[in-house]
């Protein structure tokens, strides 16, 4: 069972959060591509994004949290939102507008202080009931990878049983070795795979920044096709359950680690991303644990990849299209689906029939329904609940 953080636990100075770069915390960096590299390689080939538009912004924010919260805080794509933009096949223009409103939002909500304010009311059975869904939809995502493989991928034409008979492989040992560099050995078997597979294709120097095409009518379908969906996950994953996430795992030097400072710091990059036509960002709890879990421990963790991230964009952004469509989707499903088992397990610190029932009811609604369902339940039942008991005791 994983102890209980004081909330009087003492604030580390940020001069006291040593960075590490040994093997470890480089394995951990690269824990995480299990989610970004499937929606940026759809992103860019089949809603016509740039590689380096794609991958600069996620660049940026890992190296900006690496900065500000000396941590393995995580950078994903904006997953509903993507899904969607990929299923509806929409074009850069609606991308970057929903971007746009997405970083205004949570710039403005986090530094007015009321992403912690609302944040008060979420207690810990349902932050883990939304951790269970995050934890769900990365083994559902895993799934798909390897059973419905995206058309986007060289894997795609494979026998899905011998996919998934790999992918199971790799879900073994990431979880079996997870604590051996188990997570770099496989990202550089992919990427050693990806790059036989490209070939010749490969290509140096930055693919485009175009500027997006804004109008009005790319705002108005954007608010309603990719920002409304994607608000209440990114306010309880991205914000509430990724700082939660990161006292259980760190303590005292997660104390930086508030809600509202990550919506001020996905706010901030996904204005840039939206400026620049590119992939919308976020942070998420699933993330941090599969950093934590292969091996990050520190801000190295994100400065290594946000900086291996910059190249790619920069350097190799011509060519990378190739390289993303071409890295084995069984390494991604695998390592994908480890993260989402590891990550249910933040559900174990839970004390009492009645919170594990309220987690399992708020996940399975976000998972099977609507995580925002799952919540407005959750929070009508625990605060109904509270104020039964208040009213009883006043009675007696």
């Amino acid at each position: 069972m994983v102890p209980a953080v004081s909330s009087q636990a003492p604030v580390l100075a940020r001069s006291q959060l040593a960075m590490r770069f040994d093997r470890q915390e480089l394995a951990g960096a690269v824990a995480d591509v299990g989610v970004l590299v499937p929606i940026a390689a759809a992103l860019i080939i089949k809603n016509g994004l740039t590689a380096t538009a794609v991958l600069l912004p996620a660049g940026i924010l890992y190296l900006v949290v690496a900065y500000i919260f000396r941590l393995p805080i995580p950078v994903q794509p904006l997953k509903a939102f993507g899904a969607i933009a990929i299923a509806e096949g929409l074009g850069a223009s609606e991308i970057a507008a929903g971007s746009l409103m997405m970083g205004a939002i949570f710039f403005t909500l986090g530094g007015v202080g009321l992403i912690d304010w609302a944040g008060r009311a979420f207690p810990k059975p349902l932050i883990r009931g939304v951790q269970l869904t995050v934890g769900l939809l990365f083994l559902k995502i895993a799934w798909g990878l390897v059973w419905t493989a995206p058309k986007s991928f060289n894997d795609a034409a494979g026998d899905p049983w011998l996919l998934l008979a790999l992918a199971l492989i790799v879900l073994a040992a990431a979880v079996a070795l997870r604590k051996h560099l188990i997570a770099l050995l496989l990202v550089l078997l992919g990427l050693a795979i990806a790059l036989i597979r490209s070939g010749a294709e490969m290509k140096l120097g930055p693919s485009g920044l175009p500027l997006p095409d804004l109008s009005g009518a790319a705002f108005a379908s954007a608010l309603v096709v990719l920002v409304i969906p994607q608000l209440p996950l990114t306010f309880a994953n991205s914000c509430l359950a990724t700082a939660d996430a990161a006292k259980v795992y760190f303590g005292p030097a997660a104390q930086r680690v508030k809600p509202g400072r990550l919506a001020m710091t996905l706010g901030s990059v996904n204005l840039f991303a939206g400026a620049v036509a590119g992939m919308p960002v976020c942070h998420g709890a699933g993330g941090l644990t599969a950093h934590r879990a292969f091996g990050a421990r520190s801000g190295g963790a994100p400065l290594m990849m946000g900086g291996a991230l910059v190249v790619l964009a920069l350097v190799f952004g011509a060519g990378m299209a190739v390289v993303l469509s071409a890295f084995p989707l069984p390494i991604l499903a695998g390592m994908l689906a480890a993260a989402g088992l590891l990550h249910i397990g933040l559900l174990r610190d839970l004390e009492g029939g009645w919170a594990w029932a309220l987690a399992l009811l708020v996940g399975l609604i976000g998972f099977f329904l609507n995580l925002a369902v799952g919540m407005a339940v959750g929070l009508a039942l625990w605060w109904g609940v509270v104020a039964i008991a208040r009213l009883r005791s006043r009675k007696s």
